[in-house]
């Protein structure tokens, strides 16, 4: 689909078999619950776009996150090492989002931040018949990433758009299951993103999104035992009008599940989780090793957020039969923000 926002200047809503090539923001009419066209400055500031970029394998997990919230710019990035708990981790916010110049194309655009020595950026393009995600980091502190996530035609994503409150909208497109290659070069060590196995996540999402709100998220990618590659996105509180984004892949191919539930003991989210739907197809509990948190209150902005990363234990069922996941690398998230 080439463009989000239709001629009469409103988001078109549903689950999509393709990916929208342009969020066209400049064509739609922003409202006030009453139906009154928006100030210019509800319109401009009320527009929200937020990026990530997941790595998963048993020797390295890397996570990179860009958040343009138009009063803020919020970006970080963290390494972690599973068989020895070490972590690097690092944080930006930047007033207005200075630095920050996000695209509103999930498909042939261009994220970048910059901040003295450092540099992040996200590339979408296509490649032949096929789709292309890149990750470029260079940190002052001598972290360099160079990671490509490759969807190959006839990969089927997950896209949505759904209303957000009286107003307000959100699209969505996700994207799990699929290996990545490239390097990381930092003070943990130097890896090799295809000799270890590693498999990816990528998160595009912009909107009108709630002023206030709460969300739970998990996420695996890799490959079964038996020689089956997988991904998971499940969420629960965040994009369930009308239509949700939960859904795993089985080699390449959507399957739609059930709503979810999350089971989590909120005073300590290093307990066990437990993470199902109700159709039954996921049966999965979360065994915690390590976190990367966000945490601020500064009045008309604030978020407590703890995106955690671990192994996936249980079972994800595909036409009445259940692939074990065993120890398989993945993410939690609990999220609170007010933006």
């Amino acid at each position: 689909m080439a463009k989000l926002i239709d001629s009469q200047g409103t988001p078109r809503f549903g689950l999509f078999e393709s990916p929208v090539d342009h969020i066209n923001v400049e064509n739609y009419i922003h409202r006030t619950p009453f139906g009154k066209k928006a100030s210019g400055f509800k319109q401009w500031g009320g527009f929200k776009r937020f990026q990530y970029y997941g790595v998963l394998s048993d020797k390295l997990i890397l996570g990179v996150a860009m958040a343009d919230l138009k009063h803020t710019g919020a970006i970080f990035l963290y390494v972690y090492l599973p068989e020895s708990g070490e972590i690097f981790e690092k944080t930006f916010r930047t007033p207005f989002a200075f630095g920050l110049n996000m695209t509103n194309s999930p498909t042939e655009g261009e994220t970048v931040f910059t901040s003295g020595q450092n540099s992040i950026r996200m590339q979408y393009r296509k490649n032949g018949e096929d789709f292309e995600k890149s990750l470029t980091v260079n940190l002052a502190s001598g972290l360099k990433v160079q990671s490509s996530l490759n969807e190959p035609a006839g990969y089927e994503y997950m896209n949505l758009c759904t209303r957000i409150g009286m107003n307000g909208w959100v699209y969505a497109q996700k994207t799990a299951g699929l290996p990545v290659t490239g390097t990381v070069e930092s003070s943990l060590g130097n890896f090799n993103l295809e000799e270890i196995n590693a498999y990816g996540h990528h998160d595009f999402s912009a909107g009108y999104m709630r002023r206030e709100t709460f969300w739970n998220w998990a996420c695996l990618s890799g490959k079964t035992e038996a020689g089956d590659e997988i991904g998971l996105n499940i969420s629960c509180g965040v994009n369930e009008t009308s239509w949700h984004e939960n859904c795993f892949w089985l080699n390449g191919k959507l399957v739609n599940t059930s709503q979810s539930v999350f089971e989590y003991n909120e005073r300590d989210l290093r307990d066990p989780w437990h993470i199902y739907t109700h159709d039954g197809k996921v049966d999965l509990d979360f065994i915690y090793q390590g976190a990367h948190r966000e945490r601020l209150n500064a009045g008309f902005v604030a978020t407590n957020f703890s995106q955690l990363f671990g192994r996936f234990e249980g079972t994800i069922k595909h036409d009445n039969t259940a692939m074990d996941i065993r120890g398989m690398p993945g993410f939690v998230e609990e999220q609170y923000a007010k933006w």
